[in-house]
């Protein structure tokens, strides 16, 4: 929840664990306070009341599962745009991968090579290992952004 109701600084979520048991979730459940114990002793509550709020109230929750849709949506249309893009510089690459993903960040497979060529030529930032923050990506940058991917990568 954390990032899909703002709450970046509240740390809310959740830790779910599918057991065969009753009996064998409560010793999980067990094993589970004794290893977060020593993670921290009073976990924040402020996101997590904020979330149940949300979740718990039938009007808060359709306008935020709204909100959540019309940002997916959002981020397929630009991994479409982006790919496309790509296609249309004359990649000779595959990049299936961009569109058959989902979320917020997109394993690119570029190399560190690229990624390191990315942020020197042309100022754009990936982690290490090519992953990138498709949320960061707009109708603005996408042009840019697969005109770098496409320079760095043939």
């Amino acid at each position: 929840f954390a990032k899909n109701m703002g709450l970046y600084g509240e740390r809310a979520g959740a830790y779910s664990v599918i057991t065969a048991s009753k009996e064998e979730a409560d010793r999980v459940t067990s094993q589970i306070k004794i290893l977060i114990r020593a993670l921290y002793s009073n976990p924040p509550v402020n996101g997590a009341r904020l979330a149940a709020e949300i979740l718990n109230d039938q009007e808060l929750r359709a306008i935020w599962l709204k909100d959540v849709k019309t940002m997916a949506d959002r981020i397929i249309n630009i991994r479409a745009q982006l790919k496309g893009n790509l296609v249309k510089l004359g990649s000779s690459r595959s990049w299936d991968h961009i569109t058959n993903q989902i979320g917020m960040f997109c394993y690119s497979g570029m190399t560190a090579e690229n990624v390191e060529r990315l942020s020197k030529e042309f100022s754009i930032y990936l982690t290490k290992d090519g992953r990138i923050s498709m949320a960061g990506v707009t109708s603005k940058n996408v042009d840019y952004l697969a005109h770098a991917m496409h320079e760095v990568t043939k």
